[in-house]
């Protein structure tokens, strides 16, 4: 179950699975993912990936599932179903030379390719010991889309590629008391 910070944790376990898999693309240099809102010039060397959240949408797929009811020996509450929301990144290479950068691309489509499933040990922070899954996926854009994208965030379009992970549980904070019955009343006539 994710707390508040559950945006936060899914982003660290991208970068940190990114930055793993590109440990062995050199032995001079080796290339680094970093979380980074492109706001600011990429600082190099080494070679990066930049992973930027530039989206987060609730889930449709995932609307209209039941309440949550709290587990005995608590006392019995329920609380609104998880928030299930999308969350969409902008995966980009800096540095080094094109060959070094397309490599960077082709481990990060192959890591996320052999492993489009986060879960168990891979989590961390609010989602460590927890039953939760990460599904990734590419997200086919267009060139126009992509454009909107880099035009939105006021820099010149690069290669990149855009990545959506689904579902994230956002766990509601609030939780409703239920009174358990102690008596019943029915009503109505009898049948013959």
């Amino acid at each position: 179950m994710g707390d508040f910070g559950v945006i936060a944790d899914v982003s660290t376990v991208i970068v940190e699975s990114l930055t793993q898999s590109l440990r062995g693309l050199s032995q001079v240099e080796p290339p680094i993912a970093e979380l980074n809102d492109l706001s600011e010039t990429v600082q190099t060397p080494p070679p990066k990936l930049t992973v930027f959240l530039y989206e987060i949408a609730e889930d449709p797929t995932s609307r209209n599932r039941p309440p949550v009811r709290s587990q005995p020996p608590d006392p019995p509450t329920t609380r609104k179903p998880p928030m299930a929301l999308l969350l969409r990144y902008l995966v980009t290479p800096w540095g080094g030379d094109q060959a070094t950068q397309h490599r960077m691309l082709g481990r990060a489509l192959q890591t996320f390719y052999d492993d489009a499933i986060l879960d168990g040990v891979q989590l961390s922070g609010s989602l460590a010991a927890s039953t939760d899954s990460l599904n990734l996926s590419l997200t086919p854009l267009t060139l126009d889309q992509k454009s909107w994208v880099w035009y939105a965030i006021q820099k010149p379009y690069r290669l990149s590629l855009n990545y959506e992970v689904r579902v994230v549980n956002l766990d509601s904070a609030v939780e409703t008391p239920v009174r358990p019955v102690h008596s019943r009343v029915i009503s109505g006539t009898a049948m013959p």
